[in-house]
Order: C-alpha cells, then structure tokens, then sequence
C-alpha cells in the first residue's frame, strides 16, 4: 500500500525556508517524484511578555514579537526520497516535522 509523507517546514526566516522547500521541490523533479505543494499557511504572529525581574511586581520590558511561516509539501509514494528529506541536515533555523498516512 502506498504511503503519503507530509512534511511540515517552520522558520522565523521566510527566505530560508522558501530556499529549502524549493531545494526539495527540485530534487523531487529531478528525481520524478510525484510532490504537492508547497502550501503555504498565513504567517502566525507571536507576542512575548518580558519582565525585568523573576517576581511578579517587577516592572516589563517591551514584548518580544517574531513572526512564524509554515510551508506543507506531500510526497506521495517513493518512500525512500521521502525518508532521505525527511532525515536531511537542515539549518539551524528551520523546524521539521513529518507525517506518514498509508493510503
């Protein structure tokens, strides 16, 4: 039975993870694999309360704010391409996750 690998790619660096997602988007070409996406989710916005001291009636600096962008591709079949991206050296920077669903 065939198996579908969703990959999910999380940065706070949108150009990074733009490169990366189109690093595997080619070599899934190059390779014939069959792959969807990438899909792009609306880019999540994070607030961080900071505050200047550990107990409570210390005064707050400013919030930190940092914004999260997620891409989704799903590779179909080749469960070793699949495997290989999955297991790949990524920066730093970049989040992976992987799913797998046999179809």
């Amino acid at each position: 039975m065939p198996f579908v690998t969703k990959l999910t790619f999380t940065s706070g660096d949108r150009r990074l993870l733009d490169d990366v997602v189109d690093g595997v988007k080619s070599a899934a070409e190059r390779k014939g694999v069959e792959l969807k996406g990438p899909h792009p989710r609306p880019p999540t916005d994070y607030r961080v309360p900071q505050t200047k001291r550990l107990s409570a009636d210390g005064g707050r600096f400013e919030p930190w704010q940092y914004t999260s962008y997620t891409r989704t591709v799903e590779i179909h079949g080749h469960d070793e391409f699949a495997r290989s991206v999955a297991g790949d050296d990524y920066p730093d920077r970049i989040h992976v996750e992987a799913e797998i669903e046999q179809v």
